[in-house]
C-alpha cells in the first residue's frame, strides 16, 4: 500500500526548492552584473598617442570617390550575384 505524504512536509520542500532557486537566479544576475561591470571598464575608450591623427584618416577616405566601385572591383558581380556597373552603363547608354 502506498502512503500518501504528508502535506507539511510537501510543504516544506516546496519552500526549499523555491529558495534554492531564488538564490541560484540571485547568483547568475550577480554574475552577470559582475561581469558587464568588467567588460565596461575594459572597453572604455582611452587616449592614446597619435590615435586621433589615424582616425581622422580613415574619416576622409571614407568619402572619397575613389571608393566607388568599378569593373575590376566587383566581387559580386564576377559572382553573378549582382550586376556589374559596366553593365548597368551599357544598358542605360543603349536605350
Amino acid at each position: 500500500m502506498k502512503q500518501h505524504p504528508n502535506p507539511r512536509d510537501v510543504a516544506e520542500q516546496a519552500r526549499q526548492r523555491i529558495r534554492v532557486g531564488m538564490i541560484g537566479l540571485a547568483a547568475v544576475v550577480l554574475l552577470i552584473g559582475l561581469a558587464s561591470a568588467i567588460f565596461s571598464t575594459v572597453t572604455r575608450d582611452r587616449p592614446m598617442a597619435g590615435g586621433s591623427a589615424a582616425r581622422g584618416t580613415v574619416i576622409a577616405r571614407a568619402g572619397s570617390p575613389s571608393d566607388t566601385p568599378s569593373s575590376g572591383n566587383e566581387p559580386l558581380a564576377e559572382l553573378g550575384v549582382t550586376p556589374s556597373i559596366g553593365n548597368a552603363a551599357q544598358e542605360a547608354g543603349g536605350k
